[in-house]
Order: C-alpha cells, then structure tokens, then sequence
C-alpha cells in the first residue's frame, strides 16, 4: 500500500448498513464498526449496535476495540437557515432523481424537515445545532467515538463545501468533544 499509513496496524472501519449479520460479522472480527444512517432515525440503530458490541465481547474483544462511528448526511453552516436554504434543493434534486432509479417517492420538504428534526439521520444546520445532535445521537446509540458527513451530493460550491468544513473543524468539533 502506498503511501504507508502511519499507523500499525492499518485502521481499517467496516460499514454497515442495517442488516444483524454485517453488525454480528463486524463484532467478531473486532473491527471498528461506521454506522451508515442515511434516513430514518438514528435511534433505532441501537439494538444492530448492542449486537455488534456482543458478538465482539464473545469473541474475545476488547469494550476499547469495539468502536462505533456514524455516517449521516450533513451540512453545516453559519446559521440553520442558511445550511437549509444551501443543502435542500441539491439534496432534493440528487435524491428525487435516485430515488426514480431505486422506485423511491420523490423527495419532499416535508419529509426532509423530518429526517433534520431531533431523532433523524440528518446532520443539516448551525454548528450548534449540529453538535447538540451528534450528541443525542452518541447517547442513544450507546456512544459513537467518529462521524462523518456526505456534503457532496447536495451540489454545493467548493467554497461552501470549505466553510462548511471550516465550521466543522473550528466549532462543530469542540463542542461535541468538550474542549
């Protein structure tokens, strides 16, 4: 592998998506678990998570070994207004036209505002908003120790995409890690 990773061994994060078997497999193998929770709410991912945890103290792992991360779509920006006004029509274009593909319903505002509310999956608004909301969801999945976005389906500018992980990195960040 080049480059080599700085790390030894390699950190190697299995994803999932919501079937016991790839949680129970993760669990076994030790690895560190990334949650994919692109819709519904976040919560109910909880019981695949506690699977995932048992299978991996059955299998001789380690509490430490066992991470969980969260993978959820998200934007951030200087206002809750402004991350929704910049996120939605891309997000809806992106998803109307994949969900045709797929025999989803096209996307609604509705629907949208749904998934952005307290216990959805998605992680669109103020940096405030947005750590306050990583927060509930490590509480309700059992603790998450990593998240990660997916900005770039939303056809969002270079330069918004750059402030948004500015913000990210500058405020999002202290506030879920306390610091």
């Amino acid at each position: 592998m080049y480059p080599r990773p700085l790390q030894n061994p390699l950190p190697i994060w299995l994803g999932v998506g919501g079937t016991p078997e790839s949680f129970v497999r993760a669990g076994v193998l030790g690895l560190p678990l990334m949650v994919a929770v692109i819709g519904g709410e976040t919560h109910r991912f909880r019981p695949l998570i506690d699977l995932y945890r048992e299978a991996g103290k059955e299998a001789g792992h380690s509490p430490e070994q066992l991470k969980v991360g969260l993978h959820s779509l998200g934007y951030v920006a200087d206002t809750t207004p402004a991350a929704v006004e910049e996120y939605y029509p891309g997000y809806a274009e992106t998803f109307t036209r994949i969900g045709k593909e797929r025999g989803w319903p096209p996307v609604t505002r509705e629907r949208f505002e749904a998934q952005r509310g307290a216990t959805g999956a998605y992680l669109v608004g103020s940096p405030e908003e947005v750590a306050a909301k990583i927060l509930r969801h490590s509480e309700a999945l059992g603790g998450i120790s990593r998240v990660t976005f997916q900005m770039d389906n939303a056809g969002l500018s270079h330069a918004k995409l750059l402030r948004a992980i500015e913000l990210i990195g500058a405020r999002v960040a202290p506030l879920v890690n306390g610091k």
